[in-house]
């Protein structure tokens, strides 16, 4: 067993992980390279649910070796609502886990792949503050966007 690590999240879960674990954070990486983490890390813009799913997803990514189950394991990873989904992504993102974001935007892009405009903001509950004119006149300066 390694040198473990405190993570404190914005809603003052505290989570105790291995160094190795959280390392796949450059944010974590660079605050303990720099002597920044001495008892506890705080995490400010992270919450203790999204934390959880993150540091199961580093977890998983330093001990199975099975590159199959890793397959499964990244696939049912992102299969979340889209709450969750943008928290991760905002989590990856503020941490700096390069791999996760990579993952969890891939998945956002499927999701957007092959979509119209308006299933596009169906999808993601979007609204479309544009009138009819200004919709026709981006169409027409955007044609390409649009065959």
């Amino acid at each position: 067993m390694g040198l473990k690590l405190k993570l404190k999240t914005w809603d003052d879960q505290v989570f105790e992980v291995e160094q190795n674990v959280a390392m796949h954070s450059e944010t974590i990486k660079f605050m303990v390279e720099d002597e920044c983490a001495e008892n506890v890390i705080p995490l400010e813009n992270v919450d203790g649910k999204t934390l959880a799913l993150v540091l199961d997803w580093c977890k998983t990514h330093v001990e199975e070796k099975d590159k199959d189950k890793l397959n499964k394991y990244e696939a049912d990873f992102v299969e979340v609502d889209q709450a969750v989904l943008y928290h991760l992504i905002m989590a990856a993102n503020y941490l700096n886990i390069k791999d996760l974001l990579e993952q969890l935007c891939q998945h956002v892009a499927n999701m957007i792949k092959g979509k119209s405009p308006d299933e596009i903001r169906t999808t993601f509950n979007i609204k479309n503050d544009f009138t009819p004119e200004e919709e026709e006149e981006i169409r027409k300066e955007n044609m390409w966007a649009f065959e």
